[in-house]
């Protein structure tokens, strides 16, 4: 994976960084591009259901559970002990795209934009971290030397991620 096909949406809790990377997957596949994210969990996390086979496996030890069907496959890694992959050692998992959303891993320096709304009381991430380089906002007037976007302004978001990341011709 070409580390400028790699950009992040950021933001507070509840800020509504999901919300916008739903709408901005929707507008990218449209746009005929296809899109990936990966998604930070801070606390475990399950995609499997308790009591089903997959699930019966990772209980019993087994390193990686894959599941395949006619409509997906998902294959889920226990780390037992391991530390946490990096952004890098998830992304090289990915298969081939012409761009990856990455929502959370607030430390890497990929390029990001952050997700704020008037109700929060957080401080701008985009003040302390140069990787912020627009910030998509209900409230632009508290924001200094950042590019800044409506919340819905998903295509004009679109169009700025693709300048950032140079996916040309879409």
């Amino acid at each position: 994976m070409r580390a400028n096909n790699v950009f992040g949406i950021t933001g507070w809790k509840n800020s509504g960084k999901t919300t916008l990377i739903v709408a901005l997957v929707e507008e990218f596949t449209r746009r005929g591009l296809r899109v990936s994210t990966i998604k930070h969990a801070h606390h475990a996390f399950d995609i499997d259901v308790t009591g089903k086979d997959s699930y019966r496996h990772r209980q019993a030890g087994a390193s990686e559970v894959l599941v395949g069907s006619g409509a997906r496959w998902a294959l889920m890694h226990e780390l037992r002990g391991e530390a946490p992959p990096s952004l890098d050692d998830l992304l090289v998992r990915l298969s081939p795209c012409d761009l990856v959303l990455v929502e959370g891993f607030k430390g890497d320096s990929h390029p990001k934009l952050e997700v704020t709304q008037q109700r929060e009381s957080a401080p701008l991430i985009a003040d302390f971290d140069a990787s912020v380089v627009a910030v998509v906002t209900d409230h632009s007037e508290h924001v200094r030397n950042r590019t800044t976007f409506a919340l819905n302004d998903v295509p004009g978001i679109a169009d700025f991620i693709c300048r950032v990341c140079d996916i040309a011709g879409r």
